[in-house]
């Protein structure tokens, strides 16, 4: 039944969802060597090692032949799973090490989304926290110019707690001046300030978001104002901003009638699926087929798309 489901998936880390094997046949490392550094196992729960595991894939994410077979074979793998519609995420600079320009980047991973037929697949250019000013607003320049031609919003993402959210309002306020959606990831490494200063610039996406529970005036704010929450249950889980599958914070924004949807974040590097992350929410919290239909209505009402593509999508589900 859930292989059966039209899906809608808004949380993808492309860098994030790159096959081991793909990696291990490219650099010549053994399969066992490439998992050991890309899959998140330890039990240590920490942000900053998560993001450590993102170096090896981003190495083979530097020429356009690479860019277009990652980017192909994500999509090859969401249509697997019978994603009909998603959001894929990725931060520019860091594919521009050796030879390649933004512009090439961004026109790579295009034309292997592209390459796959049957599911639809935006790009959300991120800027990063650890980014210099300047570099970051390169990408709001970028997201400006292929707005609507593949690339759909901006994204803010790195280090939650090392560089706290309020310190990029500038960025915002200038993505807000130019008409570009964006969404932020917030409330997960960092608190309830984190998702604050994220509403103060206007999202009405979040990132994550599951520290919103730390504040109950701030968790009616958000149910009450549309506010999405991109929920990661097992990268949540993996980073510390969950305990467990049975405690994860979805069950009560969904119970407190908030937006959520349902996302893998780091496909490889959280060793999930986006079929696996449903059974898993199914399994431990209860939810039912018609619970996860309605996640993926939420979904599509938050999606950067315009209103005959969600007319079309919606009529799937």
């Amino acid at each position: 039944m859930i292989e059966d489901l039209k899906k809608i998936e808004l949380h993808c880390h492309l860098d994030g969802s790159v096959r081991p094997q793909t990696v291990s046949e490219i650099l010549g490392i053994s399969l066992e060597e490439v998992e050991k550094q890309m899959c998140f196992k330890e039990s240590r729960k920490d942000l900053n090692e998560y993001l450590s595991k993102f170096d090896l894939p981003l190495s083979i994410m530097q020429d356009r032949e690479g860019l277009i077979r990652v980017s192909r074979e994500l999509a090859e793998d969401m249509k697997k799973e019978n994603i009909i519609y998603a959001e894929v995420r990725y931060s520019p600079h860091k594919s521009t090490l050796k030879c390649l320009t933004l512009d090439e980047v961004v026109e790579a991973t295009l034309e292997g989304f592209k390459q796959v037929e049957g599911i639809k697949i935006n790009v959300i250019l991120c800027m990063m926290r650890d980014f210099e000013l300047d570099k970051n607003f390169e990408v709001i320049d970028l997201a400006e110019k292929y707005l609507g031609k593949g690339v759909c919003a901006i994204d803010l993402a790195g280090a939650e707690g090392l560089y706290p959210t309020k310190n990029f309002e500038d960025l915002f306020e200038e993505t807000r001046r130019r008409g570009i959606p964006f969404t932020i990831h917030a409330g997960e490494a960092d608190g309830v300030e984190s998702i604050k200063s994220a509403l103060s610039f206007g999202t009405k996406r979040l990132g994550h978001g599951v520290r919103v529970l730390e504040d109950t005036n701030l968790l009616e704010y958000t149910c009450n104002n549309n506010i999405l929450f991109e929920v990661c249950p097992t990268s949540n889980i993996q980073t510390g901003a969950a305990d467990s599958y049975e405690s994860h914070q979805l069950r009560i924004l969904f119970d407190e009638k908030c937006d959520v949807c349902i996302n893998t974040d780091n496909r490889t590097v959280s060793n999930t699926t986006l079929t696996k992350e449903i059974e898993l929410m199914i399994k431990h919290q209860g939810f039912t087929i018609d619970d996860i239909r309605h996640m993926f209505k939420c979904a599509l009402k938050h999606a950067f798309i315009s209103e005959s593509e969600y007319n079309e999508l919606i009529t799937k589900i």
